[in-house]
């Protein structure tokens, strides 16, 4: 949480953005996130590309079909004698040994269509399985990426609310020392105050004027980033319309999730490496398909008054690839053995993250109780050294110190309520299933 600080620092901001203000409410961005989030449509179209690999890998059961026509004219001996045989116009007189080896021009035009069916790939089938894996994971990894887009939009849009709160609060601290600054002037030209007192509050004003004026920048920064998650234009400036309060406890009793999307689609791709590497096994073994083809033949274009076809099956077996198979199925068994490691590293990390976050919520609870009773007591000790200064019983320094402390005490308090709410939309995002 430490990135917060800096932040929560420089968040104060004047009126004038010299751009248009939209009002936005924490559902609208979160609406807005998941129909025009960037990253969430990357990791659909590669959940699409996924699924396009695994049809693809239906090739092992469905026939390939190709249609070709094609026309040749020759004077080759073997091929005119294969044409005329082809179209079943042969003669006697095709036999003269002149006529085979000076035919005349010969025109043929064929039709053929070839089906190769396969039978048994064993390979393939693994490779199926492998692509089906990845597929599963992609549509997890798909999932999971919209749950994070939702938690780093509800946390961009509470510290949004942050950095309006943070302007409130200067806003206020203004006002207080610009009436602090009155006060010092009147005594002053009474000759109850001295010029180096007087000093010291114009120095508070302008610290305070400075703060606002930097802070304009960093707020149209939170608005940006907000913008950007929600696939917006960057034109606007956006404000919430909901206000930054400390949200209910969730349910501290829920443990961690096994089910959770990253962890599945983790699994499934150790499972995809799994089947890999049973495909590359598999490729030791032959391989089992049919094939046919029907032929049309004809010396005129588009006339088919011969015909023929040829069925028949193949065992082919590559008994060896030099050493390319032994070492891709080396490989494969690695990355397999590899991810299933890689698993079980994520699965420990996300336990630790887990209980971490369980310490996290308790210790934001406890700040921001600790944090609210150290607001109320810098507000008092505000009130009765004001007071004390109108009657001329209190120092300048001691009055710009606790002016200051105030100021500090209001913008920890808004900080520790960011972070218990952020706390409980990170747990809640280890959490969901």
């Amino acid at each position: 949480m430490k990135f917060i600080f800096p932040i929560l620092a420089i968040m104060h901001v004047t009126i004038g953005w010299g751009q248009e203000v939209r009002l936005l409410s924490q559902t609208e961005a979160l609406e807005e996130a998941m129909e025009n989030n960037k990253t969430v449509q990357i990791s659909g179209k590669q959940m699409e590309e996924n699924l396009g690999n695994y049809r693809q890998t239906q090739a092992i059961f469905l026939p390939n079909i190709q249609v070709s026509y094609t026309g040749i004219t020759t004077n080759n001996p073997l091929m005119a004698f294969g044409s005329k045989l082809n179209q079943e116009i042969l003669t006697p007189s095709d036999f003269d040994p002149n006529l085979l080896n000076n035919p005349a021009r010969t025109t043929n035009f064929a039709t053929k269509i070839e089906v190769q069916q396969p039978l048994i790939n064993m390979d393939g089938v693994y490779q199926r399985k492998a692509a089906k894996a990845q597929y599963d994971a992609s549509q997890l990894q798909w999932q999971r990426t919209k749950d994070y887009i939702v938690f780093e939009t509800q946390k961009a849009y509470m510290q949004l609310q942050l950095a309006y709160q943070g302007l409130t609060v200067l806003n206020k601290a203004k006002e207080a020392a610009q009436a602090n600054l009155k006060l010092a002037q009147n005594s002053f030209v009474q000759g109850y105050l001295q010029k180096a007192d007087l000093l010291a509050v114009e120095v508070r004003v302008t610290e305070v004027e400075n703060q606002l004026q930097f802070a304009k920048s960093q707020i149209k920064n939170a608005s940006d980033y907000l913008a950007v998650l929600m696939g917006s234009e960057l034109h606007l400036v956006l404000k919430p319309s909901d206000s930054l309060i400390s949200v209910p406890t969730m349910d501290l009793s829920l443990d961690y999730a096994e089910n959770r999307a990253d962890i599945k689609a983790m699994t499934y791709a150790s499972e995809a490496y799994k089947n890999a590497f049973q495909a590359d096994k598999m490729a030791f073994l032959p391989r089992l398909n049919a094939f046919g083809s029907y032929e049309l033949y004809d010396n005129e274009i588009f006339q088919a008054d011969a015909n023929g076809y040829l069925v028949g099956a193949s065992l082919s077996w590559n008994v060896l690839d030099g050493s390319k198979r032994f070492g891709q199925t080396q490989k494969s068994k690695a990355s397999y053995e590899k991810s299933k490691l890689e698993l079980e590293q994520y699965k420990l990390e996300s336990q630790r993250t887990f209980r971490q976050a369980k310490r996290m919520l308790e210790d934001a609870w406890n700040s921001l109780e600790l944090s609210k009773l150290a607001l109320q007591q810098s507000e008092e000790s505000l009130r009765i050294r004001t007071n004390r200064y109108k009657e001329g019983l209190e120092k300048t320094s001691d009055l710009l110190m606790a002016e200051t402390q105030y100021a500090q005490k209001q913008l920890e308090y808004y900080q520790r309520i960011f972070q218990y709410n952020y706390t409980q939309a990170y747990l809640s995002f280890l959490t969901k299933e």
